[in-house]
């Protein structure tokens, strides 16, 4: 109690949830409590271990003193002090509370249920020999045995002291075998599949070393545990149909990390030494990739708070119905990208197991996070008793806890100096000594007391988010709801139970000082399993008779679960924010039938950033259904409309960031979008099918990148989201200015489709089913000046002729044809390519200077050029009217030019 400087402070401002209410501030030995001045209000209790960061900001224009506060649950609240003194005191003792030095000063020790909870017996939920005697060992199979090599835990301090290995291995043999895997963590058996006996045993790596050093024991030892089905009761003695050998040993990490680990003298199998299997690398990044992409999220959250209080001229906690969380900085944390390897390879175990009648053996470095992860979620979707309350208790308890998760180091319970900052307030008189003063203070609380906070990392958070996917994709498969791993992921955090407080069994035993948790903390299992908490934590949509392995429904997969580890989301609630902040809207797109919906993310890959709304700060085009001069589109000339849309898309280009200039494969300088952007009125592409065709190649209606398949999406997937919005502003203007176009009357002179020159504005409804000749690129069909083209239309033209070629400036393939590039070059620059007099030509026919009339297809154009060439196609044809020939010498004589 000495660290309490002040223990309540009144009239507080507290800024929470987009309110702020005031109220008074109490300060315990265990809990920060804020209760409200409105009676209604519940009080909030925050947890000193809960706390991740806490800030103290200068003083505000209205004299308050603020403090930030931060949680381990995403939250965020600010407490607004009248005195500045009251601030300084309620953080240092909030600093002094949270930041302890060992394990016993935590709230577990200290907490009592009044009432005591109904349940009982949460302590010994988890019994191996029941548990193990459940699956069949012992009575289904005769191939494993339970030992008590490790009872005392001398032969592997962080494995449990009750093991189930091969029968056939003795415990001599288990002795020498350990000293080949890390930390002595042997091959032991954790699931015994109730379909078909295969095992899904866990271990450590092996100590190969550079020296490729390798254990006959442990060769043994594996080979026996991929050989056990042999000894079942069950199994028939023949082959089964359908059912391969493909005994598994699965490496959660990635390639490059396991071979080196070779160096430190680990490293992973050779799979010269172990008969009958193979091995694969699930490539399931360490614990510091995993710490950092959440706090890259946690970033993104938080920035999102400031912008939001910065905007409404709030404290942090006190404007969050602001949407402006950055979902494409969401993406680039790789958070869903690292869930969606564990599911990857959790699903690669179930296979093996369920469909393959086989065996599989994990590990990581260690064998106490990537390993557990895994394993428990393979387990998870291969029985369907682990999806219920008591058998999802039992497999942490297993899995997690028993194992040797070392939950003491990853949740980081005792807290740091280093979370605690206070900003100094300069009252705007800051010189560069300050600057300097408070950056040195700012690195030198990044690297100070990081010896135990660099240990930690959020496995068995990442494990629930999994747990999470899982309960999302199959909503009615599981006893509990979201509600219950919410509240396992606070409790994991709050230190109010002892579950979790230690890194092994043996310490949970044995304690700290000889404080036994299960002696003096209460047990989170009696918690959940108490009367109150049951009755929230159940899913109403559980059905238990889908598990029904007899079932013969078509639909029936026998209880077993395959994950999809393409469609992964955000945990929404979990981070307090909506389904659209954190996983986008709802992409709307047309078709021929109407709007349809689909959800916003399918996989990984397909990005829902790409719906998002326009930033501020990027200039739009005026909207064609809003613009006076369009409110009648029979009076409106097509012109008018054009210019209107080429202004618009040409503030969107000003807008786009400059690229640097590339290189194609051909060697040949592409230029940038800063010497594309347009600089006069025409902003349609110089021919029918230039633009279109190599920007729509390969573009279909879902394609999430206006650029697909055409060389830049490696360059354009670097940018900004103002780039992304610009073009997603740029195809919705055209969508505007072709709505308002299809009740323009016909002009004179439409083409033998009946569709005149703005047949491509036409409606979708208008076509017939596989006909897209309202998006047919035609020489008749393509419209002359003053129309809109849209060359990002998200249907690929049909072309039924060829049109004159011209150069795609983003594609990374050159047109190849000499004779259509200097056509192309002739027609649309005005200038003549020089021709190379050591080359053969064609005979061409020279004309006169005067602008000359040719028609392309049937159509008539008058260009100025000094001369045209006669190119024999079949789909151009350019004929000359009334031209004179000229003869030209052959100095060279290679024939006429």
């Amino acid at each position: 109690m000495d660290s309490i400087r002040v223990s309540k402070v009144e009239k507080v401002l507290c800024g929470k949830s987009g309110g702020a209410h005031y109220g008074s501030l109490h300060l315990t030995a265990h809990h920060l409590i804020f209760r409200y001045e409105d009676s209604k209000k519940e009080e909030m209790w925050v947890p000193y271990p809960l706390i991740s960061l806490v800030l103290k900001l200068p003083q505000t224009l209205h004299g308050q003193s603020p403090l930030t506060f931060h949680t381990r649950m995403f939250e965020t609240f600010s407490l607004s002090f009248e005195k500045e003194r009251d601030a300084i005191d309620v953080f240092e003792s909030v600093k002094e509370l949270t930041v302890c030095t060992s394990v016993n000063q935590l709230y577990a020790f200290f907490y009592t249920p009044n009432p005591p909870f109904d349940a009982t017996g949460g302590w010994s939920i988890y019994s191996p020999r029941e548990e193990f005697g459940r699956m069949g060992v012992g009575t289904r199979t005769k191939a494993w045995r339970f030992t008590d090599i490790n009872k005392d835990y001398t032969f592997s301090p962080t494995y449990p002291s009750r093991l189930v290995v091969p029968s056939r291995i003795s415990d001599s043999t288990l002795r020498y075998a350990s000293k080949y895997r890390s930390k002595c963590r042997i091959p032991a058996l954790t699931y015994l599949h109730w379909a078909n006996v295969g095992s899904i045993t866990r271990s450590s790596q092996p100590m190969v070393g550079i020296k490729q050093n390798r254990s006959l024991q442990d060769e043994k030892l594996v080979e026996a545990v991929f050989q056990s089905h042999h000894f079942s009761e069950l199994r028939p003695s023949g082959p089964v149909y359908g059912a391969t050998s493909t005994n598994l040993i699965v490496d959660a990490r990635p390639t490059a990390n396991a071979v080196a680990n070779t160096a430190k003298g680990a490293g992973t199998e050779n799979m010269d030494n172990y008969k009958d299997a193979k091995k694969v690398y699930s490539g399931i990044d360490h614990i510091h990739a995993m710490r950092e992409a959440l706090a890259k999220v946690v970033d993104v959250l938080r920035e999102a708070d400031n912008v939001a209080a910065s905007v409404t001229g709030s404290l942090p906690g006190e404007a969050q119905q602001l949407v402006v969380v950055d979902r494409q900085a969401l993406r680039r944390s790789g958070w869903l990208r690292h869930m969606s390897n564990i599911l990857e390879g959790a699903a690669l175990i179930v296979r093996n197991i369920h469909i393959n009648s086989s065996h599989v053996l994990i590990h990581c470095s260690d064998g106490w996070d990537r390993t557990s992860q895994l394993s428990a979620l393979a387990q998870l979707c291969l029985d369907p008793y682990y999806r219920t309350i008591r058998g999802f208790q039992i497999l942490i308890e297993k899995d997690w806890v028993s194992f040797g998760h070392k939950f003491f180091d990853r949740c980081g319970h005792l807290s740091s100096d280093k979370f605690f900052t206070s900003l100094p307030d300069t009252g705007g008189t800051s010189t560069s000594a300050d600057a300097a003063q408070a950056f040195l203070v700012s690195v030198q609380n990044r690297f100070a007391s990081q010896s135990h906070l660099k240990e930690t990392s959020p496995c068995f958070h990442q494990f629930l988010e999994c747990v999470q996917q899982l309960q999302r994709q199959y909503p009615s498969r599981f006893e509990f709801n979201e509600r219950f791993l919410r509240q396992l992921l606070y409790h994991l955090y709050s230190c109010q139970f002892g579950n979790f407080l230690y890194n092994c069994e043996r310490e949970r035993r044995t304690g700290e000082d000889g404080v036994v948790p299960s002696e003096r903390a209460a047990c989170i299992w009696d918690f959940f399993n108490s009367t109150s908490e049951l009755e929230q934590n159940k899913n109403d949509a559980y059905d238990p008779s889908l598990d029904d392995p007899s079932s013969r429904d078509p639909s029936a997969d026998m209880g077993v679960l395959y994950p999809n580890s393409k469609d992964i989301r955000f945990w929404h609630e979990l981070y307090g924010r909506t389904e659209e902040e954190m996983n986008g809207r709802i992409i709307v797109f047309q078709t021929k039938e109407g709007p349809e919906f689909t959800p916003p993310s399918d996989s990984v890959e397909d990005d829902p950033v790409n719906s998002i709304s326009v930033p501020a700060g990027i200039p739009l085009p005026p909207s064609p259904a809003r613009t006076p001069n369009l409110s009648n589109p029979s009076a409106v000339p097509s012109s008018v409309a054009s210019e209107t849309l080429t202004a618009g898309l040409r503030g969107l280009w000003s807008s786009l960031p400059d690229i640097p200039q590339r290189t194609t494969t051909d060697n040949v300088a592409a230029p940038s979008p800063t010497s594309l952007r347009p600089s006069g009125p025409p902003l349609r592409p110089s021919s029918p099918g230039s633009i279109s065709s190599s920007l729509g190649r390969t573009r279909t209606a879902n394609s999430a990148d206006v650029f697909y398949n055409t060389g830049v999406r490696s360059v354009w997937g670097k940018l900004s989201s103002n780039a992304t919005a610009a073009f997603s502003a740029m195809q919705d203007a055209y969508d505007g200015v072709a709505k308002d176009f299809k009740a323009l009357p016909r002009p004179s002179g439409d083409n033998e489709d009946g569709q005149g020159k703005f047949s491509e504005l036409q409606s979708r409804e208008r076509l017939g089913d596989g006909d897209h000749s309202a998006y047919r690129v035609t020489s008749q069909a393509y419209p002359a000046a003053g129309s809109s083209y849209n060359p990002w239309d998200s249907m690929k033209p049909q072309k039924t002729s060829h049109v004159l070629p011209s150069d795609n400036p983003w594609s990374t393939t050159r047109s190849r044809s000499p004779r259509q590039t200097s056509l192309s070059q002739d027609l649309f620059d005005g200038k003549p390519l020089p021709l190379d007099p050591t080359v053969a030509h064609p005979p061409r026919r020279l004309e006169s200077n005067d602008s000359s009339e040719f028609r392309i297809s049937g159509q008539s154009h008058n260009i100025g050029v000094p001369y045209l060439t006669a190119v024999s196609d079949e789909s151009l044809v350019i004929e000359q009217e009334d031209q004179p020939p000229s003869i030209n010498t052959d100095p060279l004589g290679v024939g006429f030019l």
